[in-house]
């Protein structure tokens, strides 16, 4: 192992999910979804305490199989650039395959996902003879709820996500993520709210709250509780939260009480992020996910008669095995259907071991072509959001003194400039150009 040495340095964390290049002060790369960045927050925090010098550390994703090869790429340019640093792999993709990222001669220490999180894993880098690769078994780990992992800076950000629930109970036949994060977890409900204030103690105007099957969260702690409960504590107990948002959520866990505060707290934000990826039933059910394109429908249109202003987000998959044209029209068609406007588009591709895998697959030229017929409508749907809001006033988090984000995620370029970062502003809307409106600040 390289030596880490002991000078400590407040460590930066950034998202690397094109493989964009890390800066003389972002030592953690963190790839895919937001848990991995919160994560890679509670890591940063963890290097300063021990006191570690150069470490250097990719936060893997494993969601596809680009993914996996963005992590490799990350962990290859941090040692070019980086000769005599620790370099350290973990996340989901180390989880799953420690032994193939131990082999890398970039690396030198494999860490696992609950191992990450550890303070003692990374104490234990300063002594000689660390083990090289600290992977457990995820699957088997139990629920640690009464460990009070450090809350991280999330420097140089507005907003801040918190972690609430880990891992997740179904196997859909394309996803590996289980295996990379074991059975769902969640955080007892006071551990949450203790977060939640320090987070707006620091200042952060809107906390995201994250997880691997977020509606998921409750049902394995006792009593058990929905999600809906626990954002009902929050709004009641934190008032200084002043604007909460949700990450992806399954469409059929969403519980009573979740539907009915997204109709109608304000401090909820009207965005809504929904697991959808596919349009067409018969793909649903051989992706072994639990909802149909009926109940997507029946899900938007309801909460849309509720709460009118209300814009929704999906996750979709192009080309997944034995998917026929006219099934990808089902998916095409959805878009318009349940009106999504916020597209995250997958391109299909296999991960070993998983039962899609194994199923007759589609052209790759098929499935790039798929994938990019949808985040073309995706951008057109993004436009013409943006148009409609032409000549509305809309509140903005501003995230630097020309940009900000909208209640209902959409980015805002502030013209003139002069906003201050992370205030809550009102901009009034003058234009939209590829789905980012266009304005001035009114006061």
């Amino acid at each position: 192992m390289r030596p880490t040495g002991l000078a400590p340095g407040r460590l930066k964390s950034s998202n690397d999910k094109a493989g964009a290049t890390d800066g003389a002060d972002e030592r953690i790369i963190s790839l895919g979804c937001r848990l991995n960045r919160y994560e890679s927050g509670v890591m940063a925090r963890h290097v300063e305490a021990a006191g570690l010098g150069d470490v250097r550390i990719v936060n893997s994703c494993a969601v596809t199989a680009e993914a996996v090869r963005q992590s490799r790429q990350a962990l290859r340019r941090l040692r070019r650039r980086h000769p005599a640093a620790t370099l350290i792999a973990t996340g989901c993709a180390a989880q799953i395959a420690p032994r193939q990222f131990a082999a890398m001669k970039e690396v030198d220490v494999v860490l696992g996902n609950r191992e990450k999180l550890r303070a003692q894993s990374f104490y234990a880098l300063r002594a000689s003879g660390a083990s090289r690769l600290q992977v457990g078994d995820i699957m088997t780990a139990p629920p640690e709820r009464e460990a009070r992992q450090p809350i991280p800076d999330f420097p140089e950000r507005v907003r801040a996500f918190l972690q609430v629930q880990n891992g997740c109970d179904h196997r859909c036949t394309f996803c590996v993520i289980p295996y990379g994060r074991g059975n769902s977890r969640s955080l007892p409900p006071a551990e949450v709210l203790r977060r939640a204030r320090a987070l707006t103690e620091r200042g952060f105007a809107e906390i995201t709250l994250t997880g691997v099957d977020l509606t998921a969260y409750g049902l394995d702690l006792s009593p058990a509780m929905r999600l809906g409960d626990l954002l009902a504590r929050l709004l009641a107990e934190v008032p200084q939260a002043r604007r909460l948002r949700l990450s992806s959520l399954d469409p059929v866990e969403i519980d009573s009480l979740t539907l009915e505060l997204l109709a109608s707290e304000e401090r909820l934000l009207p965005h809504v992020h929904l697991s959808l990826q596919s349009g067409d039933d018969l793909i649903l059910k051989r992706m072994k996910r639990r909802h149909s394109r009926a109940d997507a429908m029946e899900l938007c249109h309801g909460l849309r008669k509720r709460r009118g202003d209300i814009v929704f987000g999906a996750d979709l998959i192009a080309g997944f095995p034995t998917e026929s044209e006219e099934m990808f029209r089902q998916t095409e068609s959805l878009v318009a259907e349940c009106d999504l406007t916020w597209l995250h588009v997958f391109a299909y591709s296999p991960r070993p071991g998983t039962p899609a895998a194994r199923m007759p697959a589609v052209a790759a030229t098929e499935i790039r072509s798929r994938a990019r017929r949808l985040r073309a409508l995706g951008s057109a749907a993004a436009q013409r959001y943006g148009e409609n809001l032409v000549g509305t006033c809309q509140e903005i988090l501003v995230e630097s003194p020309s940009r900000g984000r909208s209640r209902h995620y959409a980015q805002a370029h502030i013209r003139g400039g002069g906003a201050i970062v992370g205030e809550l502003a009102r901009l009034q809307v003058e234009g939209a150009r590829d789905g980012i409106l266009l304005g001035t600040l009114r006061a």
